[in-house]
């Protein structure tokens, strides 16, 4: 697993998607950051990672902030119900495992007209300001 961050959340979870065996297998090099692919493109899955806000300081000490919160959306996009439904499980479950939590809704949708599955879920990420704590 290549070096994590403080501070490049983006950079973290991309991190630890790819060191999943069965992620890499499945989507390749299709895991991106805030680009969503054209419908005509999403012939094998993707998954795009899409900061929905900037982080946001959330404790303090001292007059101090010491840790910033962001909402990361994920998103599966497939032509394949199965991939959908495995993809958006393992990635919970990596998210999870790097302590950060789904929270609210999210999507799961299916567009007939170009075929495509959507499993977009949000996750809370919460970490240390660089150099604190």
């Amino acid at each position: 697993m290549a070096e994590v961050t403080p501070n490049d959340v983006l950079n973290n979870i991309y991190q630890a998607l790819i060191a999943n065996p069965t992620i890499v297998n499945k989507v390749g090099n299709r895991i991106k950051y805030y680009e969503y692919p054209e419908t005509a493109d999403v012939t094998n899955p993707y998954i795009i990672i899409d900061p929905l806000d900037a982080p946001i300081p959330s404790v303090a000490g001292d007059n101090v902030w010491l840790v910033e919160e962001q909402i990361i959306q994920i998103d599966v996009w497939t032509k394949s119900r199965a991939d959908k439904l495995l993809l958006g499980s393992l990635i919970r479950e990596i998210m999870q495992s790097i302590n950060y939590a789904q929270i609210g809704s999210g999507v799961d949708e299916y567009d007939s007209d170009v075929k495509i599955y959507r499993d977009g879920r949000r996750y809370l990420a919460s970490h240390h300001k660089k150099g604190e704590l």
